[in-house]
């Protein structure tokens, strides 16, 4: 067990970290060969990814004002924060004092999205369908967290072209890099939603301080635009319309998506979710999509089931398509479509 988690958090600082966090990276990279630490870290939930929480339960204390030296090394939480490579003794020490506290959010909080800039690769692709279907559409995420990105058409976007998309008098402005020549971006329509329904094993409420301030720990020490974009985006989702279902996404799609009009098209989608799921439950995800297919169109976007990769797979007239369509970074900062 410690062997394994000294591994997920050696590739946390690689693979995630770096070039990214500093701070992260060079915690990650102690923790690693630090018994202590792992063992407290392996008391985390099971399939749950457990740097980004231990790191999220040390950051979300560290937020709600818990006094120690070690907020001095978070671009967070202090304006001339100290080096990142001197910050381990003193997140020993703060993990020693507050171990009963840290436990107890490990066993009860998940890991969940909180990248609203995500939505810069999900408008593009969401208008595309729209383009395809010219209909309405009922937009079903698993793994919504708080239903941040259910508003995808709601926020206005640019990508380095001069030109701006989406909503223009959004107060949720996003920016990222397409790094592939996609015709796409001619013309991008604003896609017509009727439904947003929002699933997850744990629904955060924005407008609950406690959920608020998780999502907003989540956020690496030093991605300052990534917590700006938060805070925006959740102040404007604090006054919509949805419908969030704390529940297992998979096992209620069927039911859920029976409710849908008939004249509405279903849009299920995910991101950066799936990697959570055991295999079993992939395999059934695909199969209920598939199954409601046979019955009515519908489209399923998502990554981390078969590949980081992005997918698009639908069912029209009852033919099925699978299609694996581009790459993105996981904060949504680039993408490359292939339609």
């Amino acid at each position: 067990m410690v062997t394994e988690i000294s591994e997920k958090f050696k590739n946390f600082a690689v693979h995630e970290c770096r070039g990214s966090s500093p701070l992260y990276e060079s915690l990650s990279l102690k923790i690693a060969e630090n018994r202590e630490m792992l063992g407290l870290a392996s008391k985390a939930r099971a399939g749950q990814p457990v740097p980004n929480l231990l790191l999220g339960a040390v950051h979300y204390l560290l937020m709600k004002d818990y006094e120690h030296p070690l907020a001095e090394y978070y671009p967070s939480l202090s304006d001339d924060p100290r080096s990142a490579e001197e910050a381990f003794a003193a997140f020993v020490d703060f993990c020693r004092h507050y171990t009963d506290e840290i436990t107890q959010i490990i066993n009860s909080k998940i890991v969940q999205t909180n990248e609203v800039r995500r939505c810069a690769y999900l408008f593009p692709l969401f208008s595309h369908i729209f383009s395809m279907v010219q209909k309405p559409m009922a937009l079903i995420e698993i793994g919504t967290s708080a239903g941040l990105q259910l508003f995808l058409d709601q926020y206005s976007y640019s990508y380095g072209t001069g030109q701006n998309y989406g909503e223009s008098d959004s107060p949720v402005h996003l920016t990222s890099v397409i790094e592939s020549e996609n015709k796409l971006f001619s013309d991008l329509n604003i896609p017509e939603v009727k439904t947003r329904i929002g699933i997850d094993l744990h629904i955060n409420d924005v407008k609950n301080m406690e959920d608020y301030l998780w999502l907003k720990a989540l956020i690496w020490p030093e991605h300052h635009e990534r917590r700006e974009l938060f805070e925006k985006a959740a102040n404007f989702v604090a006054t919509q319309s949805m419908r969030l279902i704390e529940g297992d996404g998979v096992e209620l799609l069927s039911s859920i998506a029976a409710e849908i009009p008939e004249d509405q098209v279903i849009c299920v989608f995910h991101t950066h979710v799936a990697n959570q799921m055991p295999d079993t439950t992939k395999k059934k995800l695909l199969n209920q999509i598939k199954e409601i297919g046979e019955r009515r169109d519908n489209f399923h976007i998502y990554n981390n089931i078969y590949d980081q990769r992005l997918h698009l797979d639908y069912y029209l007239d009852g033919k099925e398509s699978l299609n694996t369509i581009g790459e993105t970074d996981g904060h949504g900062r680039w993408f490359r479509l292939n339609l």
